[in-house]
């Protein structure tokens, strides 16, 4: 049985299945998901979701300062002891989706890399979150589900595709740097796992005229999947056909096609065409 194992069972603690909690006890798995991060000496990093700390001393062993954020408040003594060893280690209880991610962040020099083995069931809103709130961040390494890794590397015409895969796609560039099968969890999960990295781009894939008509567009375009593009932007904008009709025109866009089949290029030739449109009916 491994230490961190013996640190759960004689503390009597169980695993709450109900936050997601899903540990990873191999050292040297361990050590290949830190270094796949991409931490450094000189990089300053959040981790959510620390759980007992093993990826955490990984992380801490690579990086100039760590600072984590867990819910579970019954880990947070294990967590204090078992890293208090590092002096680059600082610990937050509460949770990331409520958290003021300005203040959580504060003490690290930006940009700072995020680094999370999460629970599942947040995953899409947390990325969205992290994606949306305007702090410099240099990557976003993420255990996930294989099918939602599969998801955000996907393209257009793509089972996946679509405003999450867009998103991080617009400001990141994902991929894929292991696979974990869910027995190297403890308790193993029912699907599989996988470890992306997301690099923040230096400037978007893409250059829209207004990013929040773009983000609109792209969630207006996937409302109705199996709707076309058009009845998709008119249900969803609140436009009449002919309207609707005449912003795939001056996007370049077929009149029949879907949302799904749109690049982040056509999506921001799009949104600049219903920028222009909502310029002109002001």
């Amino acid at each position: 049985m491994s230490k961190t194992k013996d640190r759960i069972r004689s503390s009597q603690l169980g695993y709450r299945h109900e936050l997601g909690q899903n540990f990873i006890y191999d050292e040297a798995l361990l050590d290949a998901l830190a270094e796949a991060s991409g931490v450094g000496a000189e990089d300053d990093v959040l981790e959510i979701g620390p759980g007992m700390g093993t990826l955490t001393q990984a992380l801490c062993r690579r990086a100039r300062r760590v600072r984590a954020v867990e819910l579970d408040a019954r880990l947070i003594p294990l967590l204090s002891a078992y890293l208090e060893q590092y002096p680059n280690f600082s610990l937050v209880q509460g949770d990331v989706m409520q958290t003021d991610l300005a203040e959580l962040t504060a003490p690290l020099e930006k940009p700072f890399s995020v680094v999370a083995n999460i629970p599942y069931y947040i995953t899409t809103p947390l990325i969205t979150r992290l994606l949306s709130c305007g702090l410099p961040m240099k990557s976003l390494s993420l255990m996930v589900q294989r099918e939602v890794a599969d998801k955000l590397l996907s393209g257009p015409g793509q089972e996946g595709w679509g405003p999450l895969a867009i998103r991080c796609q617009y400001l990141c560039e994902p991929r894929l740097a292991l696979e974990v099968p869910a027995a190297c969890f403890t308790p193993p999960p029912k699907v599989d796992s996988a470890f992306v990295v997301m690099p923040l781009r230096a400037t978007p894939a893409v250059q829209p005229l207004d990013e929040a008509a773009f983000f609109r567009v792209v969630g207006a375009a996937f409302s109705l999947r199996r709707k076309t593009l058009v009845n998709a932007l008119c249900a969803t904008l609140r436009l009449e056909h002919a309207e609707g009709a005449t912003l795939a025109a001056a996007a370049g866009l077929p009149e029949k096609v879907r949302g799904e089949q749109l690049s982040l290029a056509d999506f921001a030739r799009l949104s600049d065409a219903y920028t222009h449109y909502c310029e002109k009916s002001e």
